[in-house]
């Protein structure tokens, strides 16, 4: 197996929603616009109302003192989306690279490592809301766009590869699958279905050939002691002993894995399903990790069983929510325990709403924040993991 980073073992949030946006995390930064995605509220805004907007967002959803509480949680790692505008070179966006620059002094102060996840890609490539722009994933049938991205991936080496902060770069968020594509709900919801003419999903093939294109072009600026991460492209059993015949050193594979997502298509929520799923997850990543690190990038506790628990009439509030926090914690116990398998998690997301205290507009939302899981003590405290690193 690919070399193990001297971090023993990743425990970690998301920075998701600060440097690429996701409307369904906080719907507030597209009022006024019917924009679904990153790129149509682009499209939409007037340049200078863009710049307002991002600009407020940016330098107040994510500042030092999250970092600070991050660390005090007993975590060592964030893991921070961003999008292949970050430079500043795509109209009509916004570059924020100064953001990131920040983000690697936070996090040196506090002791935390980062890994750099490129989110998007020009054109998608998964047609995600997540990717960028929804219904659209053409960017693996674009050379220039390719190239654009080992561009991007390229600058990003250059730049941090020796900051002390850095854990790792992540070569490219959910590039998606024949089955996946053909699932998702976004998929065939383009705003412009003219711009989405041509979309599929990324060929296995083509995968293989950018992944390693891509460790070469990074492992030039990146010494081997900085991690490389790959997704796994929603086919985690397809890689076998790819990363070592291709003699790439310290990487690991990125796999995502939701409850929420299973219960799209299983459509029992109680324990027991849970226990399936996860135990055939955990058996999965077993096998896997024998040739390739592991790294559960973005998994979370929300779950039907807990977030739709519904009492008798007439229930005290206390007992309602104290029912509501042994159901989450028995998710969150049952996940974090099969994740041992594993060489780290990411929970995503660190927060959606800027702060902890406003409701959400809708009550599952709280499920996907780690601050208020940990206020509401649905998930373990710090001590837990401070242990673990410890020893």
């Amino acid at each position: 197996m690919s070399q193990i980073h001297s971090l023993s073992r990743i425990r970690g949030v998301n920075l998701g929603n600060w440097l690429v946006l996701e409307k369904w995390m906080y719907p507030g930064l597209f009022d006024g616009t019917d924009a679904e995605d990153e790129t149509w509220l682009a499209r939409t805004l007037d340049r200078e109302e863009l710049k307002k907007r991002m600009k407020h967002h940016r330098n107040t959803y994510i500042t030092e003192r999250d970092f600070r509480w991050i660390a005090a949680q007993g975590l060592n790692t964030v893991r921070i989306p961003v999008p292949y505008f970050i430079f500043g070179d795509r109209q009509p966006f916004i570059g924020c690279i100064e953001y990131l620059d920040k983000a690697f002094d936070w996090a040196e102060k506090y002791k935390l490592k980062i890994i750099v996840d490129l989110h998007t890609a020009p054109g998608g490539q998964n047609g995600y809301d997540n990717g960028g722009i929804m219904g659209v994933c053409k960017w693996h049938k674009n050379p220039d766009d390719v190239v654009f991205v080992l561009h991007v991936l390229t600058r990003l080496a250059k730049r941090y590869g020796k900051r002390q902060g850095l854990f790792g770069i992540e070569v490219l968020n959910e590039p998606i699958s024949r089955l996946v594509y053909m699932t998702a709900p976004s998929t065939g919801k383009a705003a412009d279905p003219k711009e989405a003419e041509g979309s599929g999903h990324i060929p296995m093939r083509f995968l293989r050939k950018f992944y390693k294109t891509a460790y070469a072009q990074l492992r030039k600026y990146l010494p081997e002691e900085k991690a490389i991460i790959f997704h796994d492209g929603f086919r985690m059993d397809r890689w076998g002993d790819f990363f070592n015949h291709n003699g790439m050193k310290n990487v690991y594979m990125d796999i995502h894995v939701y409850i929420s997502a299973m219960e799209g298509f299983v459509k029992i929520h109680n324990m027991f399903s849970y226990k399936a799923y996860i135990g055939f997850i955990k058996r999965r990543i077993r096998a896997v990790q024998k040739n390739v690190n592991v790294l559960v990038g973005e998994w979370c506790i929300s779950n039907e069983y807990a977030n739709n628990y519904s009492p008798r009439p007439g229930s005290h509030q206390e007992r309602i929510a104290v029912e509501r926090m042994r159901r989450y914690r028995e998710v969150a116990d049952l996940q974090l325990e099969a994740w041992e398998e594993a060489s780290g998690w990411i929970y995503w997301s660190y927060k959606l709403y800027p702060d902890a205290e406003t409701p959400m507009d809708a009550s599952w939302k709280d499920s996907w924040d780690f601050r208020r899981c940990r206020m509401n003590k649905w998930f373990p405290g710090a001590g837990r993991f401070k242990t673990e690193q410890e020893n």
